[in-house]
């Protein structure tokens, strides 16, 4: 376990809230909704981002549409079970949410830092653009002998400094949360369309041993804004 569990996984999301709460699960009496949230880019797009926030830390009725918000919280993942088997669910795991007047208070709209292990071979590839990739699936510890499975992606250098980890190492990853729609073929032939999230990195580091001794191994990608070409596998 990676020092303090909280500062594993810490994200911070502001924009604006442009779908219902809908219900989504209870636990122990204490109910949990879910809304989107667009998280602006520098080019002037968005993140189409899943917010999950407990009916105790605001009112519901203050959560609605247009308004815009910042959320900090955590980056979670759980296993949804349907018609179409098992898949993993990736949405932002709110612990407090601050009401802004209006997008021109967004400063820093999209960070993200996780602190977990390598728990599938990174997979090294080059997108239709020519462009470095790797993949990389971080599970990240929290409380209750329970992890979250992020997939990341690294560019350029770090992608290919990326390729030569193995399983069970330990990094610590600087980013972005980014939604990225893509087509999924189905048997009967007609094209769907899905969105996936994942971590786009701009910085990481290899911590060495318990004492979180590190070394930096990459560069930041200060484009890494534009950097979500499609192309991708499911």
């Amino acid at each position: 376990m990676v020092g303090n569990i909280i500062e594993n996984n810490m994200v911070t999301i502001s924009g604006t809230i442009v779908t219902n709460l809908e219900f989504s699960h209870e636990v122990y009496g204490e109910g949990f909704y879910y809304f989107m949230l667009d998280v602006p880019r520098l080019s002037e797009s968005y993140d189409r981002i899943p917010v999950t926030v407990s009916e105790r830390l605001t009112s519901k009725q203050k959560l609605e549409i247009g308004k815009v918000v910042e959320i900090e919280g955590q980056f979670r993942s759980y296993n949804s079970y349907n018609n179409e088997g098992n898949r993993l669910v990736l949405t932002v795991f709110a612990r407090e949410i601050i009401f802004l007047e209006d997008e021109k208070r967004i400063k820093n709209p999209n960070q993200i830092f996780l602190n977990g292990y390598i728990c599938k071979k990174p997979i090294y590839r080059m997108t239709p653009f020519g462009r470095e990739i790797t993949d990389i699936l971080l599970a990240v510890n929290r409380h209750y002998n329970k992890s979250d499975y992020i997939p990341c992606i690294t560019w350029g250098r770090n992608a290919r400094f990326s390729e030569s980890l193995t399983i069970g190492d330990n990094i610590k990853v600087w980013g972005r949360i980014q939604s990225r729609s893509y087509q999924k073929k189905q048997e009967s032939g007609d094209a769907l369309t899905k969105v996936a999230y994942e971590i786009s990195v701009s910085k990481m580091e290899v911590c060495k041993d318990k004492d979180d001794e590190s070394a930096d191994s990459g560069e930041v990608n200060d484009n890494t804004d534009t950097q979500d070409e499609n192309g991708y596998n499911d």
